[in-house]
C-alpha cells in the first residue's frame, strides 16, 4: 500500500477493510516481506529466536518442537480457548486486514506465500467467527487471534451473508471449499505473527469510534432541534462563544447545532432568560468529546499503521522487545467511554426537559396525548434512564483491573479487548437513548401543530407513528436507534459529512 493511499483516519481505515476491498502486496511490500524472513532464516541459525527455537510465554527457556508446523499448530490449538458471543463480522474482517498489513513492513520475517494465503482468503470474504471473552491483550490479543487462525486452516467457524443481508455461521471447511479456498497450513513463526498483535482490541477500538463520532453527531441534532421546537436563545449556539473559547470542537458544535434554528431565531420571551446547562452548554460539552476523539483518532490509526508483533525485526537486527501490549488500545478506548458517557448523560437530560411540562413550555406531562388516560413517553424514559446507569457501569477502565498471569510472565496486562468490548456495549445504550429522544422531538412537533417537513425530520416523523394511545415502543425503539445511526454515521450534507467529523 503506497504512502498516498494509506488510511489517515478510522473510517478511512474501515473503508479499506470494506467487504468489496481486495489485498495485494506492491513490489516493495513483498521485496520487505522477502528480506525479513531471509534474514530471520539466517537468526534462527545462529541464535535462540523466540516461538521457532524456543518455547512459548514462561516456557521460553526451553526448546521449542523441531518441526515447526507441530510446533505452530500446538500454539493455534492451546490459544483457542474463547468464549462468550462472537465479534461482529465487520470487526473481524478488520482485525485480520489489520494483521495482514502489519505483515507487510517485513518486521515479522513471515514467509510471503503464508500472506498471500491468508490475503486470499481474505479477499474472498472468508470471514473467520471469533469469540470476543479471553483476552488479555498483552502478548496482543493471542485468544481471538487463535480462534481466527484455526479458522484459517479449516477447522473452527466462519460467517457467511445470505442474500437479504443476515449473517449465519457454518463450518470454517466447508466454507472454504463453498469459496474455493486453500486452507492455511502454519508453521511456528507464521502463527505467532498472526496471533502476537493488537489487532482484535484495535478493530474493535476503530469501529467503536467511528459509532461514536456519528454519536456526537446525532447529539448536535437532538440538541438543535430541541432547542428550535422550545424556542431557546440561539445564542449559546453561534460562532461567538467557540471563537473566545478557542476549542476547535466547541466551534463545530455550535455549528450544527445552530443550523437548526430557522433564519433570524430569537428567543421566545416565555422561555428562561437562560437555559438549563444540558441545552445551554450542550455545544461544550459535544465539543469536548470531538475535540477527544481527535486525539484518540491520532493514537488508534498509528496503532493500525504499525507493526505489534514479538519478536521483530530492525535494521538487520531481531529484537524481543514485546512489542504488542495494547495500552495505547486500552487507554483510547477508556476515554471512548467516558465520552460516550457525557453524550449519553447529555441526551438523557433533554428527554426529561422535553417531557416536563415546567420546562417544555406548557406541553403534556410525558408528552401524552390524553394525560391520565395516556402515559405518553413515561416508560421510554424509564428506559432511557436504565441504559445510562448501565453505560456508567461499563465506564470503569478495564485497564484498572488486571491480574497478573501465565506464571507472571504477563504480569502487567492492559485488558484492551475487555474495554472496548464494553464501549461497544455501551454504545448500542447510548443510542437507545439517542432514539428515546426522537421519539420525544416527534411528540413536540406533533403537539405544537407544526407542519409536515421534509429532509431528516420529516424522516423521523415517517419513521415515529402518531402516539395517541399506550403501545409497546421498545422494537420501535430499537429499529429506530439501528436507522438513526446509520443516518448520522452517512450523512446527507456535504457540511455534516466534511465539517463535523473528528
Amino acid at each position: 500500500m503506497s504512502e498516498e493511499n494509506t488510511p489517515a483516519t478510522a473510517a478511512a481505515l474501515l473503508a479499506a477493510a470494506g467487504w468489496k476491498n481486495q489485498l495485494s502486496l506492491s513490489e516493495a511490500e513483498r521485496e520487505q516481506m522477502v528480506q525479513g524472513h531471509a534474514l530471520l532464516t539466517e537468526a534462527v541459525q545462529v541464535r535462540p529466536v523466540y516461538g521457532v527455537t524456543q518455547g512459548f510465554g514462561p516456557l521460553a527457556d526451553h526448546t521449542a518442537d523441531p518441526d515447526p508446523k507441530r510446533q505452530g499448530m500446538g500454539l493455534i490449538d492451546h490459544l483457542t480457548v474463547g468464549q462468550g458471543r462472537p465479534l461482529p463480522p465487520d470487526v473481524t474482517r478488520l482485525m485480520v486486514w489489520i494483521r495482514l498489513r502489519g505483515m507487510t513492513h517485513g518486521h515479522s520475517g513471515v514467509e510471503p506465500g503464508i500472506w498471500d494465503q491468508l490475503a486470499a482468503q481474505w479477499n474472498a470474504g472468508f470471514t473467520p467467527v471469533v469469540p470476543e471473552d479471553g483476552s488479555l491483550s498483552a502478548s496482543g490479543d493471542l485468544v481471538p487471534l487463535a480462534h481466527a487462525a484455526q479458522a484459517a486452516t479449516g477447522n473452527g467457524r466462519a460467517w457467511t451473508r445470505s442474500d437479504d443481508g443476515t449473517w449465519r455461521q457454518l463450518p470454517a471447511r466447508d466454507d472454504q471449499e463453498r469459496l474455493g479456498l486453500t486452507p492455511v497450513h502454519w508453521e511456528a513463526r507464521s502463527a505467532l505473527a498472526f496471533v502476537n498483535g493488537t489487532s482484535a482490541s484495535l478493530a474493535r477500538g476503530l469501529v467503536n469510534h467511528v459509532r461514536l463520532a456519528a454519536l456526537a453527531h446525532a447529539a448536535t441534532a437532538v440538541t438543535g432541534r430541541l432547542a428550535a421546537l422550545l424556542g431557546c436563545d440561539p445564542a449559546p449556539f453561534g460562532p461567538e462563544l467557540a471563537e473566545v473559547r478557542g476549542h476547535p470542537g466547541h466551534r463545530t458544535a455550535a455549528a450544527l447545532i445552530g443550523r437548526e434554528f430557522p433564519d433570524g431565531a430569537r428567543r421566545n420571551p416565555a422561555r428562561p432568560f437562560q437555559e438549563p446547562y444540558s441545552l445551554r452548554c450542550a455545544p461544550q460539552v459535544i465539543g469536548a468529546v470531538l475535540d477527544q476523539l481527535r486525539l484518540q483518532e491520532t493514537i488508534l490509526v498509528t496503532e493500525a499503521l504499525g507493526c505489534t508483533d514479538n519478536p521483530v525485526l530492525v535494521n538487520g537486527e531481531l529484537h524481543h522487545g514485546g512489542n504488542f501490549h495494547a495500552a495505547p488500545v486500552a487507554l483510547a478506548s477508556e476515554q471512548h467511554t467516558v465520552c460516550i458517557h457525557q453524550l449519553a448523560y447529555l441526551m438523557e437530560r433533554q428527554l426529561a426537559l422535553a417531557l416536563d411540562p415546567h420546562r417544555n413550555g406548557g406541553l403534556p406531562m410525558l408528552l401524552a396525548h390524553e394525560p391520565g388516560r395516556t402515559s405518553g413517553l413515561a416508560g421510554v424514559q424509564i428506559a432511557a434512564t436504565s441504559h445510562l446507569a448501565a453505560i456508567r457501569q461499563r465506564a470503569y477502565p478495564a485497564s484498572c483491573t488486571p491480574v497478573p498471569s501465565n506464571l507472571d510472565n504477563q504480569d502487567h496486562v492492559p485488558l484492551a479487548l475487555n474495554g472496548t468490548n464494553a464501549v461497544a456495549d455501551a454504545l448500542d445504550r447510548a443510542w437507545w437513548i439517542v432514539a428515546s429522544a426522537h421519539h420525544a422531538l416527534a411528540a413536540i412537533h406533533r403537539l405544537q401543530g407544526r407542519p409536515d417537513e421534509s429532509g431528516r425530520w420529516g424522516r423521523l416523523l415517517t419513521d415515529v407513528p402518531v402516539l395517541t394511545t399506550d403501545r409497546p415502543l421498545a422494537e420501535e425503539t430499537a429499529d429506530l436507534a439501528a436507522r438513526l445511526e446509520f443516518e448520522y454515521s452517512h450523512p446527507e450534507d456535504p457540511f455534516e459529512s466534511e465539517e463535523w467529523a473528528p
